[in-house]
């Protein structure tokens, strides 16, 4: 402890030293105005470039990336002139003196050129607050290295250290740990969604093989650069066997649920069960698979509600999948007409009405049954097969009867309606040996 105390006082002694010494020099304040008036003239002239180069701006279409880029950069011509003003000013303190008066002007063009690029360069995340911290983050670093502490920086933070077991943490270990991790996982990111998008156009491989491999690519990318990232700052990884230990206890306990997803996506995608664009029914939802994701299946309905629905329900549930193993599906229409048509002719027409609505499939003819003799109607079933269920089934069922109806109407098949008769009898009364009179008399 003592040390380290030591050790941060001969540098903050340094440091004033050095401070003192330059500014005792006329040409410290000379290089401080010149910087400050340089400032203060880059912001009209900025302002009046950056409303001529948004009306250039805008004629760029249909490229989103270079359209991000150019709006990032236009939006700090401010920086870019006085960027270009402070090059213009230190060449001309090299040419007119002494290199050591020129210092300051120097350390701020560096500073601010850094500034420049690493707050244009990060709008590539599109997280504001992200892309700011970066930013923050990359030019603290490169002003510690213009300014020459970044020695003394990382000594500091090496001296900060806690010792756990054989294992020394320290400071600086902590932020190696965090910025490589950082940098390497966002690295997998970017290069597992380029092969997923890849494998997803590729019309060789099945839609579950395509999530399959997409899926594998990306975890095993990440955990390809944890462990790289680790290992590049020196860490045992051996030593994470008991932090590796608590992990598994608590997947045991409070990630049941996230893991018993996650592998059962796993499953899902190994044995084909359902694949982006079926339709399936679970319980009271019907729509068609948008999505397979690690821990959900996203599922649209006709209605355009999306339904995330857990992966573990479409193993431990009853799935309906109607597009399983083909998307042939069979439809039936229920209906009745009056005793007094002909039946071989009722079904007929019944078929040619089915086959005129253009979702029923020409290529298997509909068929119509004489199902039984019902109280007031003769009772048909007709059945027809579509090749779309995604596209609805209470809309094509609603034209077949459409079409029978029109039918029907057109041929004088009358569809019956139960008929009830109500007959009321009133008592007969005697009265001096003669019947009275019925009050509808």
């Amino acid at each position: 402890m003592n040390d380290y105390v030591q050790f941060l006082a001969d540098r903050l002694a340094l440091f004033v030293d050095t401070a003192v010494r330059y500014a005792s020099d006329a040409w410290f304040f000379y290089q401080i105005g010149l910087i400050v008036l340089l400032f203060a003239l880059a912001k009209p002239i900025g302002n009046a470039l950056e409303t001529r180069l948004e009306g250039l701006a805008r004629h760029i279409k249909g490229q989103p990336g270079l359209l991000r880029v150019a709006v990032a950069t236009i939006r700090r011509t401010n920086w870019i002139v006085f960027v270009l003003l402070l090059f213009v000013a230190l060449t001309a303190l090299r040419e007119l003196t002494w290199p050591s008066r020129s210092w300051l002007v120097s350390t701020a063009f560096s500073l601010a050129l850094v500034w420049l690029l690493v707050s244009v360069a990060s709008r590539v995340i599109r997280n504001r607050v992200v892309a700011r911290t970066v930013a923050w983050l990359l030019w603290l670093y490169a002003a510690l290295v213009i300014l020459q502490f970044d020695n003394t920086a990382a000594t500091l933070l090496d001296r900060l250290a806690l010792p756990v077991g054989e294992l020394r943490i320290s400071a600086l270990m902590v932020l190696k740990v965090a910025v490589l991790l950082t940098a390497a996982l966002w690295l997998a990111n970017a290069i597992g969604n380029f092969v997923e998008r890849r494998v997803q156009n590729s019309a060789e491989l099945t839609p579950s093989i395509r999530v399959l491999i997409g899926k594998i690519a990306k975890i095993g990318l990440v955990l390809l650069a944890g462990v790289v990232a680790l290992s590049a700052v020196g860490v045992d990884l051996t030593a994470l066997t008991v932090f590796s230990g608590a992990v598994g206890v608590g997947l045991g306990f409070g990630l049941q649920k996230v893991v018993s997803n996650f592998i059962s996506g796993i499953i899902i995608l190994l044995d084909k069960s359902i694949k982006p664009g079926d339709t399936i029914s679970l319980g009271d939802t019907f729509g068609w698979i948008r999505e397979l994701r690690a821990r959900f299946v996203s599922v649209v309905t006709r209605d355009g509600r999306e339904y995330l629905i857990p992966n573990e329900d479409f193993i431990t549930q009853r799935v309906i999948n109607w597009s399983f193993s083909d998307e042939l599906v069979r439809l039936d229409v229920a209906f009745g007409v009056s005793y007094e048509a002909d039946p071989h002719t009722v079904s007929a027409l019944a078929i040619e009405a089915a086959t005129s609505v253009g979702r029923v499939d020409a290529d298997r003819r509909p068929v119509c049954w004489l199902t039984g003799f019902g109280e007031s109607s003769l009772d048909f079933v007709l059945r027809f097969w579509i090749r779309d269920p995604q596209q609805g089934l209470t809309n094509v069922r609603g034209r077949v009867l459409l079409a029978l109806w029109d039918a029907f109407k057109e041929n004088g098949v009358q569809i019956p309606y139960p008929h009830r008769e109500i007959v009321m009898k009133t008592p007969v009364r005697v009265e001096d040996g003669e019947p009275a009179a019925s009050p509808r008399d």
